[in-house]
């Protein structure tokens, strides 16, 4: 199957890649996409500094440098991942002033201040108050206002926590999730399809699926696909079973975006 774009992917700009640009976008080539979206980690306070130390000047030169490079073989767009935390909201506005990015993924990496993979989030919490906790941090973020395109890895909070089950049911959190959901709806924002939860062995995507029916049947309509890849080998990686998914649910078109402005195409 022809893929259309991998709108979530990682550089070693990220604190937690180690991928040239360079190579990241020989893989998208390789693949034949005609997008490749760079949405490299911006986590300002966050429990490990490296996240928040990416030197945008070397950033966008590496970006141009590949761009141009590459410009008769792939469309080059560059985005950014930014972990939300409120006390951290005016630090995200003045980056989003100075950087023109092409695209914005706001995701909560952290909530209360209280790293998820360090555990110290889960510290004394029974399973679904810690989900519940999550959630509530994550409806803050879109009522900021927000100021990004979609979010990113909406339960991925399943990932972490020293629980028997890593599951989490939408129906027990159905309240406070319908409120995420409308709020990015009435936003004019979207949620992303993130692939990374097959690899980390979840056996599902972020969100559920679940969660992505309930998305539509609420009139969401924005949504783009990312493998969340750190390693070129991992672009693109279960997208047959995103849009297999889409297409079940009735969605016909996926996003792309450009100047921060989207466009709806049909998926592939």
């Amino acid at each position: 199957m022809r893929y259309f774009a991998d709108y979530h992917t990682h550089t070693d700009f990220s604190g937690d890649s180690q991928a040239p640009m360079e190579l990241m976008v020989k893989r998208g080539v390789e693949l034949g996409l005609s997008e490749l979206v760079f949405t490299d980690h911006v986590d300002y306070d966050y429990a490990d500094p490296v996240f928040e130390k990416i030197d945008f000047q070397d950033y966008i030169n590496s970006f141009k440098y590949c761009k141009e490079k590459y410009r008769k073989d792939i469309k080059l767009l560059m985005g950014v991942e930014i972990g939300y935390q409120a006390h951290v909201e005016s630090r995200i506005e003045d980056l989003l002033t100075k950087v023109d990015f092409d695209f914005v993924i706001y995701s909560t990496h952290m909530a209360d201040k209280l790293d998820f993979y360090t555990g110290a989030f889960f510290n004394g919490k029974e399973r679904e108050l810690a989900y519940n906790r999550y959630f509530e941090n994550v409806l803050q973020s879109i009522r900021a206002p927000a100021n990004f395109n979609v979010y990113g890895h909406l339960d991925f909070i399943v990932r972490y926590g020293h629980y028997d089950s890593k599951s989490l049911s939408y129906l027990e959190h159905a309240a406070i999730i319908d409120k995420i959901l409308r709020d990015i709806i009435y936003g004019g924002c979207g949620i992303e399809i993130n692939t990374s939860g097959y690899r980390y062995g979840l056996g599902q995507m972020h969100p559920q699926e679940d969660i992505i029916r309930r998305y539509y049947k609420m009139g969401g309509e924005i949504i783009t696909v990312g493998s969340d890849a750190h390693h070129p080998q991992e672009l693109c990686s279960d997208f047959n079973a995103a849009y297999t998914l889409l297409r079940e649910i009735g969605y016909k078109y996926i996003n792309a975006y450009e100047e921060r402005k989207a466009r709806f195409i049909k998926i592939p």
